[in-house]
């Protein structure tokens, strides 16, 4: 007798699916549902790991909508995370004569290597404030998944 179970995500399963994420009771943040399905391999980065781990388990086929509280997704605001750069460290550090607006996500070098990216919240002569927490921290969010394809 041959097991007839749909196969399950694993933590190494290639999907296809249509997923969405979105603003709890709100807008879409990305969505897959209006065009082609997405392909793509866990434990690779290209969903963001608290999302992958609602997909282990899941049979194909499945269809679910997963609500997210803020711990369980980006986390939540932290006020530590909102800090002064010197605008000669920002301009040492980022793209040359670049015009920078409040609310931007500006991506620059940190000094001792690696990267940093930050939403500008104030633009100062010497000093400019960055909020470093992800821009989606401290929101709820929805996450649907239509599972195609497990391989």
């Amino acid at each position: 007798m041959s097991d007839t179970r749909p196969p399950v995500v694993t933590p190494s399963a290639y999907l296809t699916l249509h997923y969405r994420l979105a603003k709890l009771g709100g807008e879409d943040i990305v969505t897959t549902f209006n065009g082609n399905p997405a392909t793509l391999m866990l434990g690779q980065n290209q969903l963001a790991p608290f999302l992958e781990q609602r997909l282990l388990g899941m049979e194909e086929g499945a269809h679910q909508i997963f609500n997210l509280e803020p711990a369980q997704a980006f986390g939540e605001r932290t006020a530590e995370l909102i800090q002064p750069v010197s605008r000669a460290t920002l301009d040492e550090n980022s793209v040359p004569g670049a015009d920078y607006q409040v609310g931007e996500l500006v991506d620059f070098a940190a000094p001792k290597g690696g990267r940093f990216a930050g939403v500008l919240r104030e633009l100062g002569d010497e000093v400019c404030i960055f909020d470093f927490n992800h821009p989606l921290a401290g929101q709820s969010l929805q996450f649907e998944v239509k599972l195609i394809s497990v391989l």
